[in-house]
């Protein structure tokens, strides 16, 4: 399948009625933190099928599809992307995590992040120096930074935990509402495999954590408990 076929094949399943209501989920407005994007009205299992049919895909192609304006079709590349990562052999593999470093300015919404980021980048540093993550944290680019802790749900299903606690604690400080939901999700799912790492993380944090990050690491608790660790907070 050729490019020309991939974007046809997209636009095909699309249904330009749901664009408008994808536009307004996915906060494209001015000053909205997706300022500018533009939907075709696809959706993600569309996309998944449809990347199974481009493993061949050459990477000429591949890119284009990234740097589209269209959402949809850097959703597909980024599929893509994780499939080649997933198959690969040891350099494919470090292909793939080096494009998508390098393509990070794409990489421009929270879907994108979520489903991408840590079956390449985490997947690739789950053996290796977790030094990179470490200037991505420090990014002014919000998408970086989400990234850094996104993909440490790769280490979390290994059991390895830390990286999660000290990322977090280097962003109670960040303003972004986006990126307190990411530190609370992944502070969710440390706590889903040991409660008391979680714990002890909110014993030393959870009165400077944002409101939103706190209620997310908690979501699982009993409602007692949650309304304990809120209290405690205030």
């Amino acid at each position: 399948m050729n490019l020309t076929e991939v974007r046809s094949k997209l636009r095909a399943s699309a249904k330009p009625g749901d664009a408008e209501f994808l536009q307004r989920f996915f906060k494209t407005g001015p000053g909205q933190y997706g300022e500018g994007d533009l939907f075709l009205g696809g959706r993600v299992p569309t996309a998944r099928a449809l990347a199974k049919q481009c493993d061949l895909l050459p990477w000429v192609d591949l890119t284009s599809l990234l740097h589209s304006r269209y959402h949809e079709e850097r959703l597909l590349a980024l599929l893509i992307l994780v499939r080649r990562f997933q198959r690969g052999t040891e350099p494919e593999r470090q292909a793939v995590y080096n494009f998508y470093l390098a393509s990070t300015r794409w990489i421009n919404n929270w879907d994108l992040v979520d489903l991408s980021a840590y079956h390449i980048i985490g997947a690739w540093l789950l053996e290796r120096s977790r030094e990179p993550l470490l200037e991505l944290v420090v990014s002014p680019m919000l998408w970086e930074r989400r990234i850094a802790v996104v993909c440490t749900y790769a280490f979390i299903r290994a059991g390895q935990f830390n990286d999660t606690l000290e990322l977090s604690r280097r962003l109670l400080n960040d303003g972004h509402d986006l990126m307190h939901k990411a530190c609370g999700w992944m502070l969710r799912e440390v706590g889903k495999r040991d409660q008391a790492v979680l714990a002890g993380f909110l014993e030393q944090h959870s009165r400077a954590m944002p409101r939103t990050m706190l209620r997310y690491a908690i979501e699982r608790f009993p409602e007692p408990e949650r309304r304990a660790w809120l209290t405690r907070s205030t």
